[in-house]
Parts: C-alpha cells; structure tokens; sequence
C-alpha cells in the first residue's frame, strides 16, 4: 500500500474520531470549549457530510452496498451535528444550566444558591461537607448536595463534573489558624477547583473575593478607589494576602471557553447574616464590650447588602465582558460607619458604644497581641481579640467605584439601605434577637 493510499484512508479515520471525541463531550455536557476547535468540528461535520452524499448517487445506481452505508454515515453524521449543534445552544441560552455553588452552608453561598433556583431555569448543585449545617439553604429537595471539601482534589473534579458555571464562594475568613491553614483553604483550594473545571469543561468561573485583597499592612484611607489599585507590597493578615493570591490565579486562568471573573464585595450584610462584621458588632455593642474605635475621625464605608452581591455574581456570569477582571460590588450608599453602628444599635435597642480608648493605646495592644499570637498553640485555636485587620476595618475609610461593573454587567443594587435595614431587623427578631443571634460567637 503507498504512502499516498494510505494518508488519503488515514485522513477520513482520523476526520471521524475527532467528529466522535466532540459528540462524546457533548453527551456529557462537556463541549469543546475552544472556539477554533469548535469551528474545525463544524468544518469536518460539513465536509463528512457533503464528501459522503456526493458518492451515493453512482454507489446506489451500481448497487454497490457501500451506497447504503454512505447514507447511513452522512445521516449519522448530520444527526451527531443537530445533537451538538443543541447543547451549545442550550449552554448559550442559558437554558437547564448547571451551577456548582461553593460556600453554600455560609451566609452569601447559600443565599446565591436559593436565588439561582428561585430563577428557575438552573440545575443547582451546593459542595458541602457531611458535618455542614444546612439549616439557611431552605428546601434541600431542589438542590444536589455534594459532599466534598475544598482540600480534596477527588471530590472537587467529581463536584465540576458536567458543569456549567462555578461560583466559588468558600474561603477561610476567620483569623484563627497559622498561613497555611490559610493557603491550602484559600489558595490551594481555589487553583484544583479551576484546574478541576477547567478539565471538565466548565465554561464560566465566578470567584467571590474581597476587597481586603487590597489592604496594606500600613495602608489608610481607600476613598472612590477603583480597579485600577495594585496588590499590596505587605499584606494586612493571611486572610488578605491569600484571598490576593487566589484573586489573581483567578484572572489568570481566563482563556476562551473559560471565561473567569472576580467581585469584591465588602461586610456582606443583610437577612440570614450570623456571623458577619455588622452582627458582629452588635453582639459586641450588646455586652457592653464594643469601644469606639473611631479616635474622633470619620470612618467612610462601602458596605454591600448580600442581595446586591448576589444579583452581581448572576448578572457577571452571564456577560461576555467579564473575562481575567476584578470588579468592586457595593451599596449605593456611603456609610459612616460608627454613627451607622449607633443608629442600628438603638434600633435593637441596644445602648450605642461610648468608651473611646486613646488610638496609640489601642495600637500598641494590638502590636502585644499579634507578637503573643504567632504561638501556634494560640493562632490554632483562638481568634485574637483584638487584631489589625479588624482595627483596620473600623479605624480606615474604604469606599469604591462601582463603574466598572455597571458598565461591563449592567450592575445596579436592588436593595437600598432603608429596606435592607427593615428586612435585616425583622429576620434577627425572628432568631430571638441579637443576643440570642450572637451567643455562641467566639
């Protein structure tokens, strides 16, 4: 047999496999996700197709069986197109799309995963662990539980299986622990869940991080900032610079056909919040143990009301401008934040904070503290009363510019401050009250 005789029967073979490797990924959900791979599919289905059918006429007239077969292949042909030609628009359209929600058991994950089903339209999977309380997510019936943890490579490529869009909402926000606890929950973790969608042919990641991200050791005031502020040289705590760390092999993992964006919201707030620095606050506020760290200043804030983060994330996973960005998520409102904390303490009728320790007293405790809390024994174990990012958190202006994300995914916040306030104070009257919502804090 020649050389010649040979490519010419290896060609088609060849035009054949690769025609079922896509029918294949579609039949699980998975297809070809790079465009100029998508486009030669199409090439070699119209060529498979219009190759065979030409030779039908003169085989049939001849009686030759191969005619038979010939029509056979160019039906078959055209059937596994219509078939893939389906998915694709369905992934597209949006329609029976498949969610992968991390962080579900938390206050923003579980609250995302509802509003998705709400929508209709998604099958919404939650990755949990089998000791997760699942109280908030509601009717369990309308969701797939997958039991898995973020630092186990096997259950995250199972979890990602025959997905559409991932939100990765989970991350390791307390400060108890040493930095690398930190990394392999928040770094680590998040690189196999990308390489993990990646694989599976996930087509959009939405990474929920922080503007913390952005937060200098030394750093002050961050007033209207926008996207265009570096990476930090020292990072605040581990918490910052692992959520930076993870932020960024987000946007770097962007490609066609996988499109990956990152938000950053800041002191998620609203109804379902149990653990969150304004609930927080109040428990503090309530016990009396709450001092007004303000040293007399204005302390400037752009809070964001977990609906309005929510619509962000939906809104930003189906956008084609989002690809390798970072976006500021925040109310439309400025809050002062220790007159904000005094209102709303007086609200649940709670006596508002009055002492107001000296700021170089209250800095030199925190130096003391963060010395005494690089004892292993201690970071493993206890979150420190008093740390600097906490300080920093209530001592420095930090409000944003939302522009980008307006212009790049039409975000725009559905939840003004007033009736977020209102539904905020009838959920915590629904758990008891503050005192009951915030008991078994640490």
């Amino acid at each position: 047999m020649s050389g010649k005789t040979l490519t010419l029967r290896t060609i088609p073979v060849l035009g054949w496999v690769f025609l079922m490797y896509g029918v294949l990924r579609a039949s699980r959900a998975q297809p070809l996700r790079h465009p100029l791979l998508r486009v030669v599919w199409w090439i070699d289905a119209f060529l498979s197709i219009v190759v065979h059918a030409a030779q039908i006429p003169s085989a049939v007239r001849r009686g030759d069986r191969l005619g038979h077969s010939r029509i056979r292949t160019a039906l078959l042909t055209l059937v596994f197109g219509l078939t893939w030609w389906k998915t694709q628009t369905n992934r597209s359209r949006g329609s029976s799309m498949k969610v992968l929600v991390t962080g579900a058991s938390g206050f923003l994950g579980g609250r995302l995963a509802r509003r998705l089903v709400e929508d209709g339209g998604n099958d919404v999977s939650v990755l949990v662990r089998r000791t997760s309380n699942l109280q908030d997510l509601g009717d369990l019936s309308q969701l797939s539980l997958v039991y898995g943890d973020l630092t186990d490579k096997d259950s995250l490529e199972a979890a990602t299986r025959g997905i559409d869009v991932v939100f990765h909402s989970a991350a390791r926000v307390d400060e108890c622990g040493v930095r690398s606890q930190f990394v392999a929950e928040n770094v680590d973790a998040t690189e196999h869940l990308l390489t993990s969608a990646k694989a599976n042919g996930v087509s959009r990641f939405v990474f929920i991080s922080s503007p913390s991200a952005l937060m200098e050791y030394d750093g002050g005031d961050q007033l209207n900032i926008d996207e265009s502020v570096p990476y930090p040289k020292r990072y605040l705590n581990y918490y910052s610079e692992t959520k930076a760390l993870a932020e960024q092999a987000v946007l770097d993992a962007n490609e066609p056909g996988f499109v990956t964006c990152a938000l950053r919201p800041r002191a998620i707030w609203g109804p379902g919040d149990r653990s969150g620095p304004i609930v927080r606050l109040l428990g503090r506020a309530n016990t009396g143990a709450l001092p007004d760290l303000s040293g007399g200043r204005q302390v400037l804030a752009s809070l964001c009301h977990v609906d309005n983060i929510v619509d962000a994330a939906v809104k930003a996973s189906r956008s084609d401008n989002v690809g390798g960005l970072a976006y500021f998520i925040a109310d439309d409102e400025v809050t002062d934040i220790w007159p904000f904390m005094a209102e709303t303490a007086r609200d649940f009728g709670i006596t508002p904070p009055t002492r107001k320790p000296n700021p170089r007293v209250v800095s030199a405790a925190v130096t003391a503290i963060e010395l005494i809390w690089k004892i292993p024994l201690l970071a493993n174990r206890y979150s420190p009363p008093l740390s600097r990012y906490v300080l920093a958190l209530l001592t420095r202006s930090s409000t944003f510019d939302t522009g980008a994300a307006r212009r790049d995914f039409g975000y725009t916040p559905v939840v003004d401050r007033d009736a977020g306030l209102a539904d905020f104070k009838t959920w915590v009257q629904a758990q008891g009250g503050v005192a009951e919502l915030t008991r078994d804090l640490k």
